[in-house]
Order: structure tokens, then sequence, then C-alpha cells
């Protein structure tokens, strides 16, 4: 499965478009993370929970997308893109979208 961030791939011809697919995950943040952010907000630094989060999340996104293009027939994914939204205090959703075509050798 080809996964890239533009319209094309080089070498590669656009034989077949299937349109928009998605995938996204909610998660909510953890005590443990949460008090340690807290703390490592008064010295600074990586906040690695939650970095090791958002990890995750783009990871459980993406594996969705992809499942989602494999199911119609894709082998690429094209001008893909990841946002975040806020859902409640303390949750966010992850999400990623592109378009699933087809490629072949141009």
């Amino acid at each position: 499965m080809f996964i890239v961030y533009t319209e094309f791939v080089p070498g590669k011809q656009v034989v077949r478009v299937f349109g928009l697919v998605h995938g996204s995950t909610v998660r909510a943040k953890h005590i443990g993370r949460d008090i340690a952010a807290s703390l490592k907000n008064l010295v600074g630094g990586e906040l690695k929970g939650y970095t090791e989060l958002l990890n995750e999340s783009r990871s459980e996104s993406l594996r969705r997308m992809v499942e989602q293009a494999t199911n119609l027939g894709a082998n690429a994914i094209l001008n893909v893109r990841f946002g975040t939204s806020a859902i409640t205090a303390g949750a966010s959703e992850l999400f990623c979208y592109g378009t699933a075509a087809v490629l072949e050798d141009a």
C-alpha cells in the first residue's frame, strides 16, 4: 500500500479512484500521564507519556484508514492528512483521511 502526502507518486499512474477513506480514534488522558505531565511542566522537557499516546493514536487511525482502502481494492492512499479535535475535557480524536486509488507503473 502506497501512503503518501502528495497527489501523485512518481513513476506511477492513477488508473482508478475510489474516493475518500478515513480512520480515527478517540483517546482519553491517563491520570498517571497527567500527573507526570504536570510535573514536567514545572521543569520543562518532552511529555513522553503524551508523545506515546499520540503515536499510538496516529498508528491506530492510519491502520483503520488502510483497512478501509484495502477493502475497496485500493493499493494506494493519496493526499493523506491528519487532524485532531477535542471531544470532551480530557479526550481527543485523532483522525486521518486521504483518497483511495489504484496505481500502476507509468
